[in-house]
């Protein structure tokens, strides 16, 4: 289509109300526009602004909350801002790693949505130089029990969304190691999928998304471009209804068999000195990764669009600007070594062309076969993204205690109803769709409880990651949820004898639109600031997700949070399976009246209430210096989260295919399902115990024997369960339910 006059063509009057709302454009953002331009702009100007001030991309609504979060730290070498978030991890090399959310488009088409979520976040690994190692997922569904047409649609959409994740990272070669899921009504009109990837890299061979050096050539590689995905980042910017079948068009469609070679190719050019930046074409496609590469560098650009590779005839600029394809990326080479590059992306049968170069005009010049079709200034367009005040209004959900469990069930019936719940049982139904050992480095794997390990072969450290939102903590108070949230990821690493050393966030939300959403996401933000900086982790990349909201009902307010840990050598990582009858057990840390937002809570009472438990970081931050310095006494490790003490030492039994015998000392058999933070049970040999007792006590911590590692049954109290019955209703259950 070479003809592009009605899309060069100055709007007009009559159709700009409709062009604005189509593009999610009000009447101030049109204004500010006509002030940036000077002129009335025409329709592929409109799109490129309405792509580059979505929600998605300039973050107008939440950016003023997220300034201040901490982001340096000795061993932080990029934060906020690239791709991906960069540690020094020891011996010259780097963990590149960052959390994103696909929860749109894995609502409309469960498998595409999932797939190209995890195809999307390794290209922000990759891109940065970093071989992807590891890769986790933190999916999140509304009533799969239900035994209607509700539970029908999330089952379809759990199936969907595992075999999306399973299908892509199979066939990408990265293991998928851990994750977590979550099943609320919050969810019933809007799933959420956060992918999480690290990668390995050296030091002195990061890549960063910059195009600078006037004359250098920009380059398009990869697939081809078609329709698919063609406004997805404004897709993404806006609420659902109960249809969204109009809204596919929108879902990208991925190939991980192109991705895995636009993967090799990448690292290939890596290895020469041939680049001077590389963007991936992620949301907005070539709309953000050009403007992002010009402006990171202060410098313009000259595109010629229809030297771009395309997949169907006939496409325009505008559908070439604002495509979101996947497995492509944008490079700015050096000037003379353009044939290289292009040798290394056929070798790897790629599409690969010279688009455009780099000037100094500070514009960004596109042209449709050598005419102008569309000038906007780069720097301006920007630094001039709305900034959104919106109205915040609080909201108070603790007005009633919850200091113990009201329930007519025994303490053994709640005890099998918790094991074998959705929010707890086993999931190896999902986890093992995934290929968790491929690179041969897992060492902590799905389905092991707490943080996952991954060996660095190259130096020799393990890297301990973990995911993990306390949602409904979360929903009953935003700021200490969150803060709890942020010291279980750190927590789940600990365990494993890794020192937490960063965060990243995924920051998923209702509708910006309602006071009480933005309040919400006011407090976890300030949660996050309080918690990363008393814990030293500070936040190196992130994403926000608004606009999960379905027919005037908004999720919970759901802050993803990824804790990244390093165990200096990876043989000294600790497990959670209990390894030696005989030895002994120990509870580190207070059991106290912490039901509000807990699982037993929620399966007994059917409602969520109560003001949630108040962590003392102080003291969480004396436990990991216990559990990171002292982990050669430790034998095996477990945080008691979900369910509390009782599931924590079942799991432990039943990952380690032992018994166990304990008393408590709890003061009510309720508090065995409590959900009190910072506290961790311990295997130890008998003749550590004093000294990790007397350790614990300089640190000032609370510790006891609660009970020893025996043969078979599990007694916990008055509790009593079989190896047999225990194993069938922890890894039994689940896929019956799904």
């Amino acid at each position: 289509m070479r003809d592009i006059t009605a899309l060069i063509a100055p709007i007009r009057e009559d159709e700009r109300e409709s062009i604005l709302d189509s593009h999610k454009l009000n009447k101030q953002d049109y204004q500010a526009i006509t002030q940036i331009l000077g002129r009335v702009p025409n329709l592929i100007e409109i799109g490129i602004f309405s792509a580059m001030w979505s929600e998605h991309c300039s973050y107008k609504s939440s950016k003023k909350y997220l300034r201040g979060f901490p982001t340096q730290a000795p061993w932080v070498i990029q934060g906020p801002g690239e791709n991906a978030g960069v540690i020094d991890i020891g011996g010259g090399y780097a963990a590149v790693f960052k959390i994103e959310s696909h929860n749109h488009p894995s609502f409309i088409e469960p498998y595409a949505g999932a797939a190209t979520g995890v195809g999307g976040i390794m290209r922000d690994i990759f891109t940065m130089g970093a071989r992807p190692i590891a890769s986790l997922n933190s999916i999140r569904f509304g009533d799969i029990e239900d035994k209607g047409a509700l539970g029908e649609k999330h089952r379809y959409l759990l199936h969907g969304v595992v075999e999306g994740i399973g299908g892509y990272g199979n066939c990408m070669g990265v293991p998928t190691i851990g994750g977590e899921m979550s099943f609320e009504s919050s969810y019933n009109g809007n799933i959420l999928v956060n992918a999480f990837c690290l990668g390995l890299a050296k030091k002195e061979e990061i890549f960063y998304a910059k195009a600078e050096g006037v004359g250098n050539p920009v380059m398009y590689v990869g697939s081809k471009t078609g329709r698919d995905g063609l406004g997805g980042a404004v897709m993404s910017s806006d609420s659902f209804s109960s249809d969204s079948k109009t809204l596919r068009p929108t879902v990208q469609v991925g190939d991980p068999f192109a991705e895995k070679l636009l993967l090799e190719a990448c690292l290939e050019l890596f290895a020469k000195d041939y680049i001077v930046g590389i963007q991936d074409m992620g949301a907005a496609g070539l709309t953000s990764s050009s403007f992002e590469m010009a402006a990171k560098s202060g410098s313009g650009m000259r595109l010629n669009l229809d030297k771009v590779p395309m997949r169907e005839s006939g496409m325009n600029p505008y559908e070439l600007m604002l495509s979101e394809s996947q497995e492509r990326m944008l490079i700015c080479a050096k000037k003379g070594y353009e044939q290289k590059v292009i040798e290394i992306f056929e070798k790897w049968e790629l599409d690969v062309a010279v688009i455009g170069e780099v000037t100094d005009s500070g514009v960004m010049e596109l042209f449709w076969y050598g005419e102008k079709c569309a000038q906007i200034p780069i720097d301006e367009l920007s630094n001039n993204a709305p900034m959104l005040d919106r109205e915040v209004r609080e909201v108070k959900r603790e007005s009633e205690k919850a200091i113990r469990l009201h329930t007519n069930l025994s303490p053994q019936e709640v005890f099998e109803k918790l094991l074998a719940s959705v929010d707890i049982n086993d999931k190896k139904w999902v986890y093992s769709q995934y290929d968790s050992s491929v690179q041969t480095n897992t060492i902590v794997g799905s389905g092991m409880c707490d943080a996952s390990v991954v060996r660095v072969k190259e130096n020799g450290v393990g890297l301990a990651m973990n995911v993990y939102c306390d949602v409904r903590s979360c929903y009953l108070n935003p700021r200490e949820g969150a803060k709890l949230s942020v010291a279980a990821v750190g927590r789940k690493c600990a365990t494993r004898g890794a020192r937490p050393k960063a965060i990243s966030d995924c920051l998923n939300f209702g509708s910006p639109n309602n006071p009480e959403v933005m309040w919400e996401f006011k407090e976890v933000c300030e949660g996050i600031k309080e918690a990363c900086t008393a814990l030293n982790t500070p936040v190196v990349s992130g994403n926000v997700s608004l606009h999960n909201q379905s027919d005037g009902i908004d999720i919970y307010p759901s802050p993803s949070i990824v804790g990244v840990g390093i165990v200096p050598n990876a043989k000294d990582t600790i497990t959670s399976a209990l390894k030696n009858e005989g030895n002994v057990l120990l509870l580190v840390g207070e059991i106290d009246t912490d039901f509000a937002g807990s699982v037993a809570q929620k399966l007994c009472e059917g409602r969520i209430y109560g003001e949630v438990a108040r962590i003392d970081l102080a003291q969480e931050a004396q436990l990991w210096n216990l559990l990171c310095e002292d982990n050669a006494a430790i034998v095996s490790a477990k945080d008691v989260g979900k369910g509390g003490l009782a599931i924590a030492l079942t799991k432990m039994a039943l990952l380690g295919n032992k018994g166990i015998k304990v008393q408590s000392g709890l003061k009510s058999w309720d508090l065995l399902f409590a959900q009190s933070p910072s506290c961790v049970v311990l295997e130890v040999a008998p003749q550590h115990c004093a000294m990790l007792e007397s350790r614990a006590y300089a640190l000032g911590l609370s510790i006891r024997q609660i009970g020893v590692v025996s043969a078979t049954d599990i007694c916990i109290d008055s509790l009593h369960l079989s190896q047999h019955k225990a194993k069938e209703l922890y890894f039994e259950v689940f896929k019956t339910q799904v």
